[in-house]
């Protein structure tokens, strides 16, 4: 509006912890979500309209969220609540001070943020272990998202999202050393989550990007178990790509760190993906190898030992199988293949609908290499309209699918079964 007073304070504020317009109205979205269940619909023109003085009190849940995200109360960032509406019968020179006084009360809150963000004219906000719980709380809903959706660009963006926000929380104060190594493995966490949703969705170049991001943060925080999953994820992205030489590299960097030797469940993740690359790699005896030792060491380990809640949300039995199930289709034993599908699929926690779709389908192949086209198309079928059509992975592998039961069963009903059923899916979702 015309005469609108700058709001210095937010200013002042976002210039201290380095959020520009957009990156602030992506972090207040992101808590609105968490507060309403609903995305916020705030954009860097929203933000610009505050800091302009066009906007001077936002929505009382845009203000939450702001305040949540900056830890701070909305008129302590220059915002001015709304005054009564003044009654008809009240006195001009009454109305003149109520706005003087709302203007000194806006005018003294600006000042008083700007002073806080003035170097060395006050204490800086303790940054502790309490952000990074929340932060970690905030990572254990995007792990339990992709376990659900998997591969999805908006996931992939709100994973690398919350890595930003874990980095600004560097520059906010002071901080231990401890809690600072906690952060880089906080934001590195969120970094390889958004590296394994574009794995997941086959955006490889995306998936690279993150890759260096995350290693560059995972060795400014120590953490070993967040070194594993990302060197891990990489190795899983040169299979994918059919690059076992790479992968096979990439894998034996994160079964080369200390946390394989001191919790006998990493080394059973890093041996169990070696089987799956070995398997790509036409290694029979290999793979063998690697996952009768994934299995015994799963066996050596402790049920209760403290692991992050990635390492927890999905490495079991059933991930074990999974893995050799991929392996065991490569190397074309389809009857091994098919038993470990079984297995797989019995094991599976109820919260694994990505693994569950590609378990589903990876069975299909192996039931139709064995020649048993009905079969494996009611196994197909199974795969949920969901998964089939928005998950680029499963996708591709029921393309495929579709593509060797036409070669193999060409002219029989159980054709035109799928086919009609297939393009049912597309018109359901």
């Amino acid at each position: 509006m015309d005469g609108a007073t700058r709001n210095t304070a937010l200013e002042a504020w976002m210039n201290q912890h380095g959020y520009s317009s957009n990156g602030l109205a992506e972090a207040v979205n992101l808590a609105l979500e968490r507060l309403t269940g609903r995305t916020g619909g705030l954009d860097g023109s929203s933000i610009r309209d505050w800091k302009a003085g066009r906007v001077r009190w936002p929505k009382a849940a845009t203000r939450k969220a702001l305040e949540d995200v900056s830890g701070l109360p909305a008129t302590a960032l220059g915002f001015v609540p709304r005054g009564r509406t003044q009654s008809a019968s009240a006195p001009p020179q009454e109305a003149s001070d109520s706005m003087k006084r709302r203007s000194l009360v806006g005018g003294i809150a600006a000042a008083a943020a700007a002073v806080a963000a003035a170097p060395g004219t006050a204490s800086p906000r303790r940054v502790g272990m309490s952000d990074v719980a929340r932060l970690q709380n905030r990572f254990a809903e995007v792990v339990a998202r992709d376990h659900r959706h998997g591969g999805q660009r908006d996931l992939e963006q709100r994973a690398a999202a919350l890595a930003d926000e874990a980095l600004n929380l560097q520059n906010a104060g002071s901080a231990t050393q401890r809690v600072r190594s906690s952060l880089y493995a906080a934001a590195a966490a969120f970094r390889s989550s958004a590296m394994w949703a574009a794995i997941d969705g086959r955006r490889y170049d995306d998936a690279r990007a993150h890759m260096r991001e995350a290693q560059a943060l995972a060795e400014m925080s120590g953490d070993q178990a967040i070194k594993f999953r990302i060197w891990s994820h990489a190795g899983t992205m040169h299979r994918h790509m059919g690059r076992p030489a790479d992968a096979r590299a990439a894998n034996d960097v994160a079964r080369s760190l200390h946390i394989t030797r001191r919790d006998p469940m990493f080394a059973s993740l890093g041996l169990a993906r070696q089987g799956a690359i070995q398997g790509i790699a036409q290694d029979r005896t290999g793979a063998r190898r690697a996952f009768d030792q994934a299995q015994e060491a799963m066996l050596r380990a402790d049920p209760d030992a403290c692991r992050p809640v990635w390492m927890l949300a999905f490495y079991d039995q059933a991930e074990l199988d999974s893995l050799a199930l991929s392996a065991y289709l490569s190397l074309g034993e389809y009857q091994t293949a098919e038993f470990h599908a079984h297995r797989c699929l019995s094991a599976l926690r109820p919260h694994m609908a990505r693994s569950r779709a590609i378990a589903t389908t990876r069975l299909a192949h192996a039931q139709l290499a064995q020649g048993e086209a009905e079969t494996a198309t009611v196994t197909a079928m199974k795969v949920s309209a969901d998964a089939a059509t928005q998950h680029a992975r499963v996708s591709r592998m029921l393309q495929a699918f579709g593509a060797a039961l036409r070669a193999t069963a060409s002219g029989s009903p159980v054709v035109r079964t799928w086919t009609e059923h297939a393009a049912a899916w597309r018109t359901t979702v």
